[in-house]
């Protein structure tokens, strides 16, 4: 199922990770397929409307579904994620109403969500790889108060950050990882390696694999095949497991593929050639995870009712867009300051002034 070297199929698990397959029940397995096609259904619909001209951007994660379902149902309720801005089934998971990234790449909100009321989930971060600081320095903090490493898997905490690829030439990573191994924080680094940082292909980024850059700075690495789910899922909850038990920070490569474009403003066919797309998609990590299933003796029922309802999902996310409407402009001075200040109040009663004096027909 997965390698320290490479990637595995299903079978052939290492004696490390099997048991966590193994502990899985069949509403478990269950759960994995429907959050993967749900997702997606989603993540399709986001696309026509942005189309359509009701997003200003689309971040799609088609192809990646496994990788993150997998990696996301192994964290811990009280666990921190730190995401990069495509880990849409992650948000799901973790609780977060996905039509609040809508409203993000809509632009009707500053934020998104709060991530004390979202599973822990924090903020889309846009500035690639600086949300490997924030989580570095959420988990060193975890650290100093002495809520991880206590000999209680159920309520130690840990840290998860993800990141792609790109994000690997980054000094923020790099500065991250440092102070990482330094302080030997309760972390996993969870890289999805789609293969392509915009156009840039990951061939010329680095001349050897990603993972091994982890061992320079002495933090354990894994690569795991990330289009197997339960792979994703079985190296993600030991690599937890072993950051909160005291072990220290923890390096995962995914090998994923980035089906669609970097965003909806790229088109891949520029750079990318078809024929390694057609040998991704027939990689698909749901329809491999089906087969799966199917093989398990899971009924033809199942598959109806989870594409019934990644239906319904997606035509009920469409008539929330549709619906959203454009918050006020003093919006933008509410989270400056936790009180009110003279500064934002003053600028907030300028703007309000402005904006009167184009009357009632402007």
């Amino acid at each position: 199922m997965l390698s320290t070297e490479g990637t595995m199929s299903v079978t052939g698990a290492s004696e490390e990770y099997l048991p966590y397959v193994e502990a899985l029940s069949d509403e478990q397995l269950r759960r994995f397929h429907r959050d993967m096609v749900v997702i997606r259904r989603y993540d399709v619909e986001a696309a026509n409307l942005q189309r359509q001209g009701q997003l200003a951007l689309w971040v799609p994660s088609m192809g990646q579904e496994a990788a993150q379902v997998g990696s996301g149902h192994a964290a811990k309720a009280q666990d921190h994620i730190f995401p990069a801005y495509r880990e849409h089934a992650v948000a799901m998971i973790r609780g977060v109403d996905v039509l609040d990234i809508i409203r993000l790449l809509r632009g009707v909100t500053h934020g998104g969500w709060n991530p004390a009321e979202s599973g822990n989930f924090h903020l889309y971060t846009l500035v690639i790889a600086s949300q490997t600081l924030h989580a570095t320095g959420y988990a060193m903090g975890i650290g100093f108060d002495g809520t991880t490493a206590t000999g209680d898997l159920d309520t130690d905490e840990a840290v998860m950050v993800y990141f792609g690829d790109g994000a690997m030439s980054q000094g923020d990573l790099n500065e991250a990882l440092v102070f990482a191994a330094s302080y030997q924080t309760p972390q996993v680094f969870f890289l999805q390696n789609n293969h392509w940082a915009i156009s840039v292909p990951v061939s010329v980024q680095s001349r050897v694999p990603l993972v091994q850059r982890a061992a320079g700075f002495g933090v354990p690495g894994v690569q795991v095949d990330g289009n197997d789910v339960l792979a994703s899922y079985a190296v993600t909850a030991a690599s937890l497991d072993d950051a909160r038990s005291g072990h220290g920070p923890r390096f995962i490569e995914a090998l994923t593929y980035r089906i669609g474009a970097h965003t909806s403003s790229d088109d891949p066919t520029k750079y990318r050639a078809d024929s390694e797309l057609q040998s991704w998609i027939a990689r698909d990590p749901i329809q491999r995870f089906e087969t799966y299933l199917r093989s398990r003796g899971e009924a033809d029922a199942f598959f109806a009712d989870v594409a019934t309802e990644a239906e319904d999902f997606a035509a009920d996310i469409r008539r929330r867009t549709l619906e959203l409407e454009s918050p006020a402009a003093d919006l933008i001075f509410d989270s400056v300051y936790s009180e009110p200040h003279p500064l934002t109040s003053a600028q907030g009663d300028w703007l309000s002034r402005y904006e009167s004096s184009y009357g009632e027909d402007a």
